[in-house]
């Protein structure tokens, strides 16, 4: 399994066992590369400790920590966690500020406690069958070393493809599970015992008053200025968007170096090509710049690696961007990351999220009589003059198809079912179109309604504004986002850090929306009034416009070279796509309302379901 982790730490590695336990570990020094070795003890080596992340705020911890006593080994950033488990047990965690996934075995209690991040920015995966648990940073390792057989799981692949990903906690093989974020796993060894809990939810911030660009600012300062500590390079990876540029601005303000900026463009410069607004901002901050042009040529060549790469299946087309920019920076010699993530789910950056705050509101309002479609009649004029949004202008009769929608959903969906991503024409095609593409026997034993489970919450809802804002970061950030940013970033063994989902900085928010809602105004707002006196003006007023590669062009490329897989192929045989439907998604359909379409989502899928068996004879070999 260790082995098989070698890009997650190429310096180094550690183990430990006992009769009951071995723990292996990867290293990438970042912080103390001479003596911060892993596995990390307290003083009498009772407790032994294997983590994965940063603990950014480990200065002012271990100074607390010598206050009371203790001696530290290292100057490793971890090493805080043994002895803050000495001092607080299971409630350390509450003391760490920063990104980890860690394993803790406490010699005399025979317990070892796994524990995750807040926001789930390390994984942490584990299968536990017949008195015998097994964990790892990534589900390649289990699969790689026979710890679990490649069995897909029928109910996540289900969600997969209403999602484009497999929320958590499920994994798509039969047997592993994602510890949540935000969870402890607790594992005793006599008698044998294993509990999981919660330790942090969003929704549980208190209510914060005062100025909300003052407190959102404070937060942003404190983060940007803890997220730097590194002894090797931190660089920035800037688009044109205002999130990373942002993070630019804030973090070189304090940097001790010379901070580099990575970006990534398109050949041919289309309109979604961003380098020349992220050179005008480096250029601004007098940041080193480096781009990456992607050509279309080289992305089709190691697309199959790529998918491999991100560990889960995502279904996401701008991926490669992530893979370019951070093995452009290891080139550099950059082996640190910091990424504008995170700001449009917690600052209302999706249209689409504040409308789901809108019509759960509505539909939280009904009572015990049928809802009247009066209520729900909303006529509209086209978003703007762009093909696409006079298409779904049209399409949805000026607003009268999607008010009949909206009616008929409330009318016919349980109470405790929120409006939220079946807002979005992805998983509507999805539910529309399982049943035609994949096989009866497959579907039997699920439920059409398992797909809306993510999302069904027991009356009464806690305030929308916190509870949609969780879900959002629960589901796009954390699968979409932040896997694929940790996985592709650490493919060239560089950390990846995001400012923007420090916990200090989500409880302000959302401590903030407790007190006031902000989902009517404008997108963003709290956060650009936050930044407005530092973020030249010209990137506040520039339109969003998202990191996207030219989609169709890349979606027809894809299929000419791989589309051929789905004939016949591993989803076929496992009986899960029905042949005739195979044959016509391998022709790459793409509707013309669809971000990522059913095709692209199977071909994903396949392409991942062979490169995992691939690399799983390869490893019994």
């Amino acid at each position: 399994m260790n082995e098989a982790l070698v890009h997650r730490g190429p310096d180094g590695e550690g183990n430990f066992r006992t009769p009951h336990l071995a723990l292996a570990m990867r290293r990438l020094s970042i912080i103390d590369p001479l003596t911060g070795w892993q596995p990390l003890h307290n003083e009498d080596k009772s407790i032994t400790l294997i983590a994965n992340g940063e603990i950014y705020n480990f200065i002012e911890l271990r100074q607390q920590l010598r206050d009371r006593g203790h001696s530290f080994h290292t100057g490793s950033d971890c090493e805080v966690i043994a002895h803050l488990y000495e001092e607080y047990d299971e409630a350390c965690v509450h003391h760490l500020r920063g990104m980890f996934a860690f394993a803790l075995w406490d010699a005399r209690r025979g317990r070892l406690l796994l524990a995750r991040d807040r926001l789930g920015e390390k994984p942490l995966y584990v299968h536990h069958r017949d008195g015998q648990v097994a964990f790892a940073s990534e589900l390649r390792p289990l699969l790689r070393a026979g710890v679990v057989d490649f069995e897909l799981d029928a109910r996540s692949l289900y969600l997969y493809f209403h999602y484009q990903y497999v929320p958590e906690p499920w994994t798509p093989i039969q047997g592993v599970k994602k510890l949540p974020a935000g969870h402890l796993l607790t594992i005793t060894v006599d008698p044998w015992t294993i509990q999981e809990r919660c330790y942090w939810r969003m929704e549980d911030a208190p209510p914060v008053d005062g100025d909300p660009a003052r407190r959102i600012r404070s937060e942003l300062e404190s983060v940007c200025e803890l997220i730097i500590r590194s002894d090797v390079p931190v660089g920035v990876a800037l688009s044109g968007g205002l999130d990373s540029s942002a993070i630019a601005v804030l973090a070189s303000r304090n940097y001790p170096g010379m901070m580099h900026a990575f970006t990534a463009g398109y050949s041919g410069r289309p309109h979604s090509d961003e380098r020349a607004d992220a050179k005008a901002l480096a250029t601004h901050l007098g940041m080193p710049f480096h781009e990456v042009v992607i050509d279309y040529r080289e992305m089709v060549r190691e697309f199959p690696e790529l998918v491999y790469r991100r560990d889960d299946p995502i279904a996401d087309i701008s991926g490669y961007g992530y893979y370019a920019v951070a093995r452009a920076a290891r080139q550099q010699g950059v082996r640190v990351l910091l990424q504008g993530q995170g700001g449009d789910e917690l600052f209302w950056g999706y249209d689409w999220v504040r409308e789901a705050v809108s019509q759960s509101l509505r539909k939280s309002r009904l009572d015990s009589r049928p809802p009247k479609l009066s209520a729900y009649l909303r006529l509209s004029r086209p978003r703007s003059g762009y093909r696409r949004a006079l298409l779904e202008w049209v399409a949805s009769l000026a607003g009268a198809r999607s008010s009949w929608t909206a009616f008929r959903r409330d009318c016919l969906s349980p109470r405790e079912r929120l409006v939220f991503y079946d807002l979005t024409p992805d998983f509507q095609a999805a539910s529309r179109q399982i049943r035609r593409i994949c096989q009866e026997s497959w579907l039997e034993p699920l439920n059409d309604s398992e797909a809306f489970d993510v999302f069904r919450m027991p009356l009464p809802w806690p305030p929308l504004e916190t509870l949609l804002t969780r879900l959002i970061c629960q589901t796009y950030l954390l699968e979409n986002g932040i896997a694929q940013g940790d996985r592709l970033s650490m493919a060239s063994s560089v950390e990846l850090r995001l400012p923007l989902v420090d916990y200090r900085l989500v409880e302000t928010v959302v401590g903030l929306r407790r007190s006031r809602s902000d989902v009517a105004l404008a997108p963003k707002t709290w956060f650009k009034e936050a930044i407005r006196d530092i973020v030249p003006d010209w990137v506040i007023r520039r339109p969003k416009r998202g990191f996207q590669p030219p989609v169709r062009a890349w979606h027809s490329a894809l299929f000419t070279e791989y589309g051929r897989l789905l004939e016949d192929g591993t989803l076929v045989q496992s009986g899960i796509l029905k042949p005739e439907a195979a044959i016509q998604l391998a022709r790459g359909p793409f509707a013309w309302d669809a971000i990522v379409p059913l095709s692209f989502k199977a071909l994903v899928l396949e392409i991942w379901c062979r490169q995992c068996l691939s690399n799983v004879l390869s490893g019994a070999k």
